[in-house]
């Protein structure tokens, strides 16, 4: 599988149960979200964009994700702290190897960050980032097509100091926004 067929596989809605471990306080934490995967084109603006931010030629782009995700807050956390909301875009930028390449990622908005990726033989697609003083390594894969597991580790000064790992059910393919209601007129009979 190439970058390209792994990004069309996470297209759609699906919810995500994540377990955060954070080493060095002893802290876990659990949360449940909502995820839409969107392919993004070559020629999407948003692309556009994070290649201008990144000086990379937009003509190099293999293709594009934006993954949005919105926390489903049980009745008792939604009183006591926000919900938590956002988004991330992937480019991925091409190279000689089929296999791995360069990758660029704006989280939330924020400027455009260099990375790599690489896809391992058992079909696994492993991102690495740098900035900061910190590292993050993330490995997703799928155990079927309607279900995505993802794992990562953050490091600063060479330490970890916290783990993620999540399972995520594909609730519904593309379109990976909820329909428009209908009108007065559409609904009304003929």
């Amino acid at each position: 599988m190439d970058i390209q067929a792994f990004f069309q596989l996470c297209d759609g809605k699906w919810v995500s149960q994540r377990t955060t471990h954070q080493l060095l306080e002893q802290n876990n934490q659990s949360a449940r979200s909502d995820l839409w995967g969107e392919i993004l084109e070559a020629d999407h603006s948003d692309v556009a964009a994070l290649c201008q931010q990144a000086s990379v030629d937009t003509a190099l782009v293999q293709c594009g994700l934006r993954l949005r995700w919105s926390e489903v807050a049980e009745a008792y956390q939604s009183k006591f702290k926000p919900k938590n909301e956002g988004s991330v875009v992937l480019v991925a930028i091409a190279s000689n190897a089929s296999n791995a390449g360069q990758i660029l990622r704006s989280l939330n908005s924020a400027p455009a960050v260099k990375g790599t990726y690489g896809m391992g033989a058992d079909e696994a697609l492993t991102l690495r980032f740098e900035e900061a003083g910190a590292s993050s390594e993330e490995r997703i894969w799928f155990a079927s097509p309607n279900l995505r597991l993802r794992s990562s580790s953050v490091k600063k000064d060479g330490v970890v100091f916290m783990t993620t790992f999540c399972s995520e059910i594909r609730m519904a393919a593309a379109p990976a926004t909820p329909p428009a209601e209908p009108t007065a007129a559409q609904s009304s009979p003929s």
